[in-house]
């Protein structure tokens, strides 16, 4: 009997109900091992990530942030910036989950420092397949330094 795997963090920030249930349903589909944590803009982010206010007094700290970059109040490419200016939160790998295929929006995100950028697939199928490959590479392929959320 093997041990169970630690369980990972991932905090969703999508302000697209559709979008943020299929992220779930794909998780959960694939068999992801993954908690996750849903937010609707990149100030609900960064409270969460500072466990601001009551709802996100007790958060647990992500391994993984999947982040749109076309929300209201404060959008993704806002969010990147603000988190990699923090130094206990910068090491957070960020991945870009959006429907944009602006290549200026690709190269400013990598810029800020996004860990990687996906354009969401318009078919559910490949959307599925997508979040498949995506909890592949990040839960089993990549090491991440001891510390970051529950990876070690």
């Amino acid at each position: 009997m093997t041990p169970e795997k630690p369980r990972f963090v991932i905090l969703l920030a999508e302000d697209e109900p559709a979008d943020a249930h299929l992220v779930k349903v794909a998780i959960s589909e694939n068999r992801i091992l993954a908690e996750l944590h849903h937010v609707l803009d990149g100030r609900e982010a960064l409270d969460y990530l500072q466990r601001r206010g009551p709802r996100f007094a007790g958060a647990a700290r992500p391994d993984l942030i999947l982040l749109d970059l076309n929300m209201p109040r404060m959008d993704g490419r806002e969010f990147l910036a603000a988190i990699k200016q923090l130094p206990d939160l910068r090491d957070i790998p960020v991945v870009v989950l959006t429907t944009s295929e602006v290549e200026r929006d690709v190269v400013a995100s990598y810029g800020l420092g996004a860990a990687g950028y996906i354009t969401k697939p318009v078919d559910v199928v490949q959307f599925m397949a997508a979040i498949r490959v995506l909890g592949d590479y990040w839960l089993d392929l990549v090491r991440l330094p001891k510390g970051v959320g529950g990876a070690g």
